[in-house]
């Protein structure tokens, strides 16, 4: 296979947008912390706090990994097209498919992340809506059967 410097530039965009949309959601997490924050000064304790400030600790790291799995394979995707400008096309390919494997690594770790958020915005609607299950599938079935 010969590999040239077009395959790699490929990356560029989608990696940038993922990164972009990692960031997105790390703020968004960033600000749901500030104000939990301030709610867990302000009240007692609470069992429904302390599971989302676990939940939340969870995802942080989550987001981080998603975001450093990101910055790798951006960092393997330039030195590949280094790599590829030099003429030494075995470790361009070496590190051209580490950059995909970390681009992988990021999107589980982003649809592992997606799924707990997920997760929590059910148990949260389930406290509101004081369900014995916090699953949304389950309420609906209830919702049929009745």
């Amino acid at each position: 296979m010969s590999l040239s410097i077009n395959v790699p530039a490929l990356l560029f965009p989608a990696i940038s947008l993922i990164m972009l949309a990692y960031t997105n959601r790390f703020l968004a997490l960033a600000s749901l912390v500030r104000s939990l924050h301030a709610k867990y000064k302000a009240e007692e304790e609470n069992a429904l706090l302390h599971h989302q400030i676990r939940n939340l600790r969870y995802r942080l790291r989550l987001i981080k990994n998603m975001q450093a799995y990101g910055v790798c394979s951006f960092l393997a995707c330039i030195v590949c097209m280094f790599f590829i400008y030099i003429e030494n096309e075995m470790i361009a390919e070496i590190l051209f498919a580490i950059s995909l494997i970390a681009f992988l690594a990021s999107l589980i770790t982003s649809l592992i992340e997606i799924q707990l958020s997920t997760k929590a915005l059910e148990f949260q609607l389930s406290d509101m809506e004081d369900l014995k299950d916090p699953s949304i599938v389950s309420y609906i079935k209830n919702k049929f059967d009745k």
